[in-house]
This record gives C-alpha cells, structure tokens and sequence, in this order.
C-alpha cells in the first residue's frame, strides 16, 4: 500500500473514530437530561431493564462466523454477562488480505460479534460494515480498517478489541481466543495434509485429524476466566472446523471446559456446509467435539422447522443439507450423556437460513436459571 493510500485511510478512520465519539458523547448527554416525569438518569422502565441485564446469568459464547454473531444479537436482550470467545483463522475475504498485508489478526469475525452486541445494531451495521466497492481499499469492511488502524495505534490487537469494545459499550464482552498468529491444519483419512481455514472447508468432512500451528499458542487469559466464571458455556451455532473447533485446539481452553461445572450447551447448525461438512450428522459434530476438547455437551439443541421447500432446492443445489437429529442419533446422544431440545429454531430472512435467535436465547437463559436453581438445592 503506498503512502497516499495510507494517508486517506488514516484520514478516513479518524474521522469515523471521532463520529462514533461524538455520538456515544450525544447519547450520554440525552441520558443525564432532566426528565420531568422520571428525574435525570430517564425513565423507570429503562432503569428498570438495565438492571434487569445487569443480573442476568454470565455466559461464555465460543465460535465466530455468522452462526455466534446471530446467537450474540439474540442474548443480548436477557443479559449483560456475555463474553464472545472468537476464532481468530479467517483466512478470506478483507480479513484474510489484511492478515497478509499488514500482519494482524483477522478482525472480521470479531467486528461482526461487537456489532451484534451493540446497543444500537443496525446504525453500527450500516456504518461497521460499509464495503468499498472500487479502488485499493475495494471488498474492505469500515470496520475492518478501524479495527486495524486501532490496532497499529495501539500496537496489540488485544488492546484494539477492548478499545472497541468500551467505545461501542456493547453489552457484553468480545475477545479473541489468542493474540497470536496461528493456522488451522488438519489431515484426511487419504493422507492428504490441508493448510488453513480455505482448505479445510474444503475437505474438512474428510479430516481425521486436525491442530493448530504453531503448537504451543496461547489462549487469551481473559477466555479461561469467561469459560471458568460461566453459568453456562455455549459452542455454536457455526461451522464445525473453522469457527468451533479451533477454539477447543488449545489445551488451556479445553482443560477449562473440562473444570467446568457449567453446564455446556452445544447449538447444532441448520444445514451441513459442502465440504466442510458434507454428509455429516449432528452426531458427527458432537464426536469431534467430544474428540477434541475431552467433554461431552450437557444439551445439544437442534432444529426441526420446515424449510420453504423453494429455498430448500436451493441450498441442495449448492450441496448443502437440512441437520436433522432423527431418533437413532437422538438416542445415541442421551446414552452419550446430553439432554437433547428440539424445537423450531428456523428464520428465514432474505433468502437465508438463519437461527431464530431469540427463540434459541429463551432456552439458553431458561436452562442456565434451572441449572442454578437446581444447584442452590443441592449446597
């Protein structure tokens, strides 16, 4: 990137930086405004409500893509208490040229689970996630380049993160898993050695092992302390290589999952992603992950919403399939240890298959209460 480019992008992002700035200081002045009906700090109601989040259960979200990003904006009306455990080994699209060039961390992951957080997620989409569509800068996300302009300020992607973080006063907590550059490997049952997320998608349904490199990369201390404090620890929903399971790669996490007493909630995938996961079951999913981090998921939730049968053509055209837990693996799973919740989880939005994910929120925030409770019986 030449110097002119340099400048224009520094010129740009500390422009939006002191927007952002700027607003957060607007809405703090409306909020200390004198109301004649509710006095200065507003309404009962909205006291009320932020109380009402500030109390509620600490859940610890492990994953990245879409699927944690959907999940997060469905937590986020019950509680306060999330952290967002994010895999940090894009490779693609604007995150992966920035992690070439400029030697970063991917960020997009980690911006799309900070704007679902966010107060107010629709203004920060349209904002965070402008691409430019021409010139240097062309397939880059806005947030991606505050994310990376924050980071060379800072000189730590770590310290970026929370700057974001306390600027956008999401509600809750977003985290990489590590600070440290790694690649997701695997091999397949053929002998075949696959190198990075790209090739993993690919071919990743025909894996029979999978690390990380470098080997000995460290988790973020701020994630064994999520996963340790946690009323419940959610993986997923999100693909099964590239979002959940690098996380489980680092022993620190997995030995934390171990200790747990939280109950772990595994959210099952809608469909199967070709490749990647291709003629793969639920019951495929939890083994690897049981395989990979040594515990079993207290609860496996899944889907049986019927899929508008146009839309369903589609996705089968593209080599994708409904994940369905018929009775044999429903079984095989409560024998395995997991309680199993299917309901109909399905939204279907602009042409996509998405998690509803308040409905998916309701059951999480229901069994972290009833865990608790039951747990208060027996001390």
């Amino acid at each position: 990137m030449n110097w002119w480019s340099a400048f224009t992008i520094g010129l740009l992002l500390g422009g939006i930086m002191a927007l952002l700035a700027a607003r957060l200081f607007h809405d703090e002045e409306e909020h200390d405004e004198v109301s004649p009906s509710y006095g200065k700090n507003g309404s009962i109601m909205v006291k009320a409500f932020q109380h009402k989040v500030s109390q509620g259960p600490e859940i610890a979200a492990i994953g990245g893509g879409t699927g944690l990003s959907t999940l997060l904006s469905g937590l986020k009306p019950y509680t306060r208490n999330i952290t967002a455990i994010v895999t940090v080994t894009d490779e693609g699209g604007s995150s992966g040229r920035l992690r070439g060039e400029w030697g970063v961390l991917p960020p997009g992951d980690v911006r799309n689970c900070m704007v679902a957080l966010a107060e107010n997620d629709s203004a920060l989409n349209r904002i965070l996630n402008f691409r430019f569509d021409r010139g240097e800068l062309k397939g880059h996300s806005l947030g991606n380049l505050i994310l990376l302009a924050v980071t060379e300020m800072t000189g730590d992607f770590r310290k970026a993160v929370e700057e974001l973080n306390n600027l956008l006063a999401i509600r809750g907590k977003v985290i990489p898993v590590t600070t440290e550059s790694i690649t997701l490997c695997g091999k397949t049952g053929k002998g075949e050695y696959l190198r990075g997320e790209l090739e993993i998608s690919r071919l990743g349904s025909k894996m029979e092992s999978v690390w990380l490199e470098p080997g000995d990369a460290a988790p973020a201390p701020d994630a064994i302390l999520a996963i340790e404090n946690a009323d419940i620890v959610v993986l997923g929903p999100g693909s099964l290589f590239t979002s959940i399971i690098p996380n489980l790669l680092f022993h620190d996490v997995s030995e934390a999952l171990r200790r747990s007493q939280a109950p772990k909630i595994y959210v099952a995938n809608l469909m199967t992603q070709p490749g990647e996961t291709a003629g793969m079951g639920i019951i495929d999913h939890v083994r690897w992950i049981i395989r990979t981090s040594g515990t079993t998921p207290d609860y496996v939730i899944a889907s049986d919403g019927i899929i508008p049968s146009g839309l369903l053509d589609l996705y089968l055209t593209a080599g994708a399939e409904p994940l369905l837990l018929d009775e044999e693996q429903k079984n095989t799973l409560m024998v395995m240890g997991s309680k199993v919740i299917i309901s109909d989880f399905l939204n279907v939005s602009e042409g996509n298959i998405r998690h509803n994910s308040l409905k998916i929120a309701e059951i999480l925030v229901r069994i972290a209460r009833e865990e608790k409770d039951a747990s208060k019986w027996k001390n």
